[in-house]
């Protein structure tokens, strides 16, 4: 791919990613408990949701980590916590993956166990993501957050479920990617997962895997497409 042609991808994938996140943000309504997922697209909602408030709107936001938590203080959104707000009106978050059947593979930012916490707290659960991540059947690592004394145990796990796991390393600085429960996080390669909800079991009986990146809850994904379109996505049934 040349320079220009991956300039104008990059772009391209930023206006689609700012277009779903701020068609997201237009679903918040005053006295509503929100969500706030992590990643590059769901930054967009809250960004929008920083203007929304400036100019009025009466919200309190659940950060689901260190990241969502910052940009929702620079934005100016009042935050709570599931302790003072146990039910969320609306979650609102990113994907890695998303299949046909609204099947979810989340924690490329190793936050999906926090991430997974509020989403099931929601009476709403919102999935953002480009056109890319939208895939027939699911082929994404699936991200495990580990307590670190498990880590060999849990690869093991992993292996006999016939998946390939790695440890995720950090990039600037030693050692591993540390969670801000204060976990490690295995990637898990299980190539083409037909059965996502049989994965997810297997993986959540895994003795040390905390929480694993399979979000089956979502009620609805909104794409953002070429020339900034939304598709949304609806659970069936």
């Amino acid at each position: 791919m040349s320079i220009q042609m991956k300039d104008r991808t990059e772009k391209s994938n930023t206006s689609e990613k700012k277009a779903v996140g701020e068609s997201a943000a237009d679903l918040v309504r005053d006295k509503m408990v929100v969500g706030l997922g992590t990643g590059s697209t769901t930054a967009f909602a809250i960004e929008s949701l920083g203007h929304r408030v400036k100019q009025g709107l009466d919200i309190r936001g659940v950060p689901t980590s260190y990241q969502s938590q910052m940009l929702a203080i620079e934005h100016g959104i009042p935050l709570t916590s599931l302790a003072q707000d146990p039910v969320v009106d609306i979650a609102i978050d990113g994907a890695d993956q998303v299949d046909a059947n609204l099947c979810v593979i989340k924690g490329g930012g190793a936050a999906h166990t926090n991430e997974k916490i509020i989403a099931a707290s929601a009476r709403r659960f919102v999935v953002l993501v480009d056109l890319t991540k939208v895939v027939e059947v699911l082929d994404h690592y699936v991200p495990l957050e580990v307590m670190p004394q498990a880590l060999e145990l849990v690869k093991c796990q992993v292996r006999e479920l016939k998946g390939k796991p790695v440890l995720r390393m950090a990039v600037h600085k030693d050692g591993p990617v540390i969670t801000d429960n204060g976990n490690f996080v295995v990637d898990a390669d299980f190539g083409k997962i037909n059965d996502p909800e049989q994965l997810a079991r297997e993986l959540s009986g895994c003795t040390g895997v905390v929480e694993h990146g399979i979000f089956l809850n979502a009620n609805e994904v909104y794409v953002g497409k070429p020339d900034c379109e939304i598709e949304i996505l609806k659970r069936k049934g």
